[in-house]
């Protein structure tokens, strides 16, 4: 079950998946999909960890955008793990992410991790303004209308750790949805700073998106 929320009079769905969907544009926005990150682990310091992660990122992916009947996908940034991820990918994979991209208004948000333009097909942008709403990879202090990505969130509760959301009245922070992917705790200072007091954690990673009060360190 997916929670509906608004940001600047934008009407906006945040899915268990963690993914967000805009059903006026028909558009589904993701972040953190760090492609291609065992790879990038083997080749640099010698780490194996088993390769499947990009397949079961992608299957997760094409399943939200059948579900939503996306016709636009927004990646927030770090959608491969380094400059040369998205050569490491596997042919199959590769061909399986060009599918996805054929006949979609695709468009890559450059990150931190990928910060170049990749020779990938889709249009590579720092920002994205879309109506009310701006689009891009890391929040920006005063920001208002802003979707971003980049700390990858959590949250526990009742002794489980669970990916969330971050939204308050001026911004939407998304999980990572990369499967080989980290967090930053919410109460951590970087993300206190940026959200204001009654802000939202909205668990994900279950078959329900739940909020909760932005847990806070005292």
């Amino acid at each position: 079950m997916s929670l509906a929320l608004s940001l600047a009079t934008e009407s906006l769905i945040a899915r268990p998946s963690g993914a967000l969907f805009w059903p006026e544009r028909q558009l589904l926005c993701v972040s953190d999909l760090h492609l291609g990150k065992s790879e990038r682990l083997a080749r640099r310091a010698g780490a194996l960890l088993p390769p499947y992660e990009t397949r079961e990122t992608l299957l997760r992916l094409e399943a939200e955008i059948e579900a939503t009947g996306a016709r636009s996908v927004i990646c927030l940034g770090d959608s491969f793990d380094d400059a040369a991820s998205l050569d490491g990918l596997d042919e199959a994979d590769r061909l399986w992410l060009t599918r996805l991209i054929a006949g979609r208004d695709w468009i890559w948000i450059a990150g931190n991790h990928d910060a170049g333009p990749l020779e990938i097909a889709g249009s590579h942008r720092a920002e994205v303004l879309l109506g009310g709403l701006v689009f891009r990879h890391i929040a920006e202090p005063g920001a208002q209308g802003e979707v971003s990505g980049h700390y990858h969130p959590k949250a526990r509760l009742a002794g489980k750790v669970w990916r969330c959301f971050l939204a308050d009245r001026a911004r939407l922070i998304l999980p990572a949805f990369g499967t080989y992917t980290g967090g930053l705790w919410c109460h951590d200072p970087a993300l206190t700073g940026l959200l204001q007091p009654g802000a939202l954690a909205i668990l994900c990673g279950g078959a329900v998106a739940r909020a909760i009060p932005m847990p806070r360190r005292a």
